[in-house]
């Protein structure tokens, strides 16, 4: 089946620099108090395109052969993926097709089209975006750049893991949003050749996590897609999965799900503790921690991985919520 080792990712980074911003590290003090260990947060949600998708973009699209680039690229999307290939193929003048679900939120289509990417909305599911994706590649010979199976892409993604190591060395946790398995795969990959003793956790919503469904299964397993303020989580590993579901397999120590509720209050808590917006996706290492669903070992590293929130479609859920140190 293939990996992603360390010497890719190092390659990924060198290859990425002036395509992405190294993101800040900072240190929770409401979450390390009542961890009782040092909490960190990897700002990513501050990256140019507002998620860490940008950086495996950016490698996938820098790999490919000059006749690759000239065909145009595509790729389906939950939303995030699409705004950072659309700003990774505007960077070198490309044509860029965006295939989404209904489900997609109305923000991050703007934000897509905006970057001067074609948007195609097929079907209720991220599969049926991909079907349309299929049919492009097939039919007018446009290359696809998958979201998250992808040696080249979870390689971009992997370069958080080197930042957070160069950051807080002595970590002994780290916890990672889960979806497709590209971020923690990558993530995984290069903390893990160098201190296999850190435990990295993946963290996703209880509603349609396609990789703990799979990594129950012990294969790769279809889930139905459905509304969740995690909207970025969404979406199946694909059933020919060829790298994250044997990477994830291999190389995470965890996997924890969330209720809506408690993905809400990681929201709540980014905004109302650490003065940083967040979408939902982004927030689910706060929500782990706040939960309990999560003992930290150690200095602990969480990750806020995109800040796309569509606040006019979740506002009602999330401010439905209790303020820390308050009850219903």
């Amino acid at each position: 089946m293939g990996s992603v080792s360390l010497p890719d990712v190092n390659a990924a980074r060198d290859r990425i620099v002036g395509r992405i911003v190294p993101t800040q590290m900072v240190l929770s003090r409401s979450l390390s108090d009542a961890m009782g260990v040092p909490v960190h947060l990897k700002l990513e949600h501050r990256q140019t395109t507002g998620s860490f998708k940008l950086r495996g973009a950016s490698n996938a699209v820098a790999m490919l052969k000059l006749a690759e680039k000239a065909r145009g690229v595509v790729a389906a999307s939950t939303g995030n993926h699409g705004r950072a290939l659309a700003h990774a193929a505007k960077l070198e003048g490309l044509r860029a097709v965006i295939c989404m679900s209904r489900l997609v939120p109305a923000n991050k289509l703007e934000e897509i089209r905006r970057l001067g990417a074609e948007v195609l909305i097929v079907g209720n599911s991220q599969d049926d975006a991909q079907e349309e994706v299929d049919r492009l590649v097939a039919e007018e010979g446009l290359t696809m750049v998958p979201p998250f199976d992808h040696p080249g892409v979870i390689a971009g993604q992997g370069t958080l893991g080197l930042e957070m190591l160069e950051d807080v060395p002595d970590a002994g946790t780290i916890l990672v949003p889960l979806s497709g398995g590209g971020l923690a795969a990558g993530i995984a990959a290069a903390v893990k050749a160098t201190k296999p003793e850190i435990k990295v956790v993946g963290v996703s919503m209880a509603r349609g996590a396609a990789m703990k469904a799979s990594l129950d299964a012990g294969r790769p397993v279809s889930v139905e897609e459905v509304p969740t303020l995690a909207d970025s989580l969404g979406g199946g590993i694909g059933l020919d999965n060829r790298l994250t579901f044997s990477m994830c397999r291999d190389l995470l120590d965890d996997v924890v799900l969330l209720s809506e509720e408690e993905i809400a209050a990681g929201i709540l808590h980014a905004y109302g503790q650490e003065r940083e917006v967040v979408e939902g996706a982004g927030a689910v290492a706060i929500g782990a921690l706040l939960s309990g669903k999560v003992r930290p070992v150690g200095p602990t590293v969480l990750l806020l991985s995109g800040r796309n929130i569509d606040m006019v479609r979740h506002r009602a859920i999330v401010c439905a919520q209790p303020v820390e140190g308050t009850t219903k």
